[in-house]
C-alpha cells in the first residue's frame, strides 16, 4: 500500500510531479516528450525555489552579485541615504539656523545705496556690486551681493556706518544648501544629476537581488521577518540586514523610482503623455511621484494640513526609512568583512607566521 503523505508541501510537490508525468505519458513524438520533460524540469526548479532556495546555483550567483555590487556602490548609498534623511528636515534646519535680524544702534544718518556700495567695495577691492537689498526696517542690516569672476560674497552691512557685519548666509543654511546639492547633483551639476539617475537603477538592482536572496523557503519565511536574540552576532547581523531590507522595500522602491525621475525626468514625462488617455492627467501622476520622494508639500508632510503631530510623524517616517539603506550598507559591510576580508587576512597572517618560523629553523 502506498504510504500516505501528510505534509501539505509534500502533497503539492507530489501532485505537481504527477501532473507533469501524466502529460509526458499522453504526448506522442519526440517534440511532445521534450516539452513534457521541460515541464518536469521547470516543476522541479520551482519546487526547489519554494522549499530549498539556498541550494540553487542562481541564488548563490545572485548572492555574489549582491555582495560585490553592494560594496561597490555602498558609499554612494550611504551618502544618498544620510543626506536624504537630513533634507527631510531642511525647513526646520533653515528656521533654526536663521539668526535674529541685526539692527543698527549707531546715531549717524543712514547711508545711501551709493555710499553703501562704495563701503562694500572698499572692504572687498576688485568686487563689483550685483545686488543690494534693504529690509523693511530701515535700521536693519543691508544685504549686499558682490562678485569678482567666479568668486561671490554675500555680506551684511550697517545701514548707518557702512561696517561689514558678517556673512549674510548663516553657516547652517550654507551647510544645508551644500547637502542638498550633494544629494541632488553630487556637487556636479547636470552631469552629477545624470549619475544620480544611474545610481538609482543600481540601487533598484540591489533591491531586486536582495529580495531573491532574502527568501528562505516556505517553511521559514516568517522567521526572517524579525531578528532573534539567542543567536551569534554574525547570525544577528544577517537577520538584521534581511529584516530591514524586507520591511523597507516599499519605501526603497518609492525613493528609487522617484529619484530616477527627478534625475532623468524625460522618459517618465514621455510615458505619462502616452498613457494619458488611460490614466487621465499624467502631470498629476508625475506630481505625486515627486511628492512621495520628499514626503512633504511646501515643507509640510503631504497628508497633513499644517505643522503639528501629523507633520512631524510623516517626516519621522520618511527620515527613518530613508536611513534604512545606510544601515543595510553597514550590516552588509560587516558581513563582507566576515566572509571575505577576515578569512583572507587571517590566512595571510598564518602564512607569514609559518614562513617566519620556517626561516628560523636550522
Amino acid at each position: 500500500m502506498m504510504k500516505l503523505i501528510t505534509e501539505p508541501t509534500a502533497v503539492l510537490e507530489t501532485l505537481t510531479l504527477q501532473a507533469a508525468a501524466r502529460n509526458l505519458s499522453r504526448m506522442d513524438g519526440s517534440n511532445g516528450t521534450n516539452v513534457a520533460r521541460a515541464n518536469v524540469r521547470q516543476a522541479n526548479v520551482w519546487q526547489r525555489w519554494i522549499h530549498q532556495p539556498q541550494k540553487m546555483w542562481l541564488r548563490r550567483a545572485l548572492f555574489q552579485v549582491h555582495l560585490w555590487s553592494g560594496i561597490g556602490i555602498g558609499l554612494y548609498v550611504l551618502m544618498i541615504s544620510a543626506t536624504g534623511s537630513v533634507l527631510v528636515y531642511s525647513n526646520e534646519i533653515f528656521v533654526a539656523a536663521t539668526p535674529k535680524p541685526i539692527i543698527s544702534t549707531a546715531s549717524a544718518p543712514r547711508l545711501s545705496d551709493q555710499q553703501l556700495t562704495e563701503a562694500a567695495q572698499r572692504a572687498y577691492p576688485g568686487y563689483q556690486l550685483e545686488n543690494l537689498q534693504r529690509p523693511r526696517n530701515p535700521d536693519q542690516a543691508v544685504d549686499i551681493r558682490l562678485r569678482r569672476g567666479d568668486s561671490e560674497k554675500v555680506r551684511l552691512f550697517d545701514p548707518r556706518t557702512g561696517n561689514d557685519l558678517g556673512d549674510a548666509v548663516p553657516l547652517g543654511i550654507r551647510m544645508v544648501s551644500e547637502i542638498r546639492d550633494l544629494h541632488d547633483n553630487l556637487l556636479g551639476g547636470d552631469t552629477g544629476r545624470m549619475v544620480n539617475g544611474v545610481g538609482a537603477l543600481a540601487v533598484l538592482a540591489l533591491a531586486a537581488t536582495g529580495l531573491v536572496i532574502w527568501w528562505p523557503g516556505v517553511k521559514t519565511w516568517r522567521r526572517s521577518l524579525t531578528v532573534h536574540r539567542e543567536v551569534g552576532w554574525k547570525r544577528f547581523v544577517w537577520e538584521l540586514h534581511g529584516m530591514i531590507g524586507f520591511w523597507s522595500l516599499g519605501f526603497i522602491l518609492i525613493f528609487v523610482v522617484s529619484g530616477f525621475y527627478l534625475s532623468i525626468p524625460q522618459p517618465f514625462e514621455n510615458l505619462a503623455d502616452r498613457l494619458e488617455p488611460l490614466i487621465g492627467d499624467g502631470d498629476r501622476v508625475i506630481y505625486w511621484l515627486a511628492i512621495l520622494h520628499f514626503g512633504r508639500i511646501k515643507g509640510i508632510g503631504f497628508p497633513c494640513s499644517g505643522p503639528g503631530l501629523c507633520d512631524q510623524t510623516t517626516k519621522a517616517i520618511w527620515a527613518l526609512f530613508g536611513l534604512a539603506p545606510a544601515v543595510m550598507f553597514a550590516t552588509g559591510a560587516i558581513m563582507w568583512w566576515n566572509r571575505v576580508i577576515r578569512p583572507r587576512w587571517q590566512g595571510t597572517v598564518e602564512r607569514t607566521h609559518s614562513d617566519a618560523v620556517t626561516a628560523l629553523l636550522p
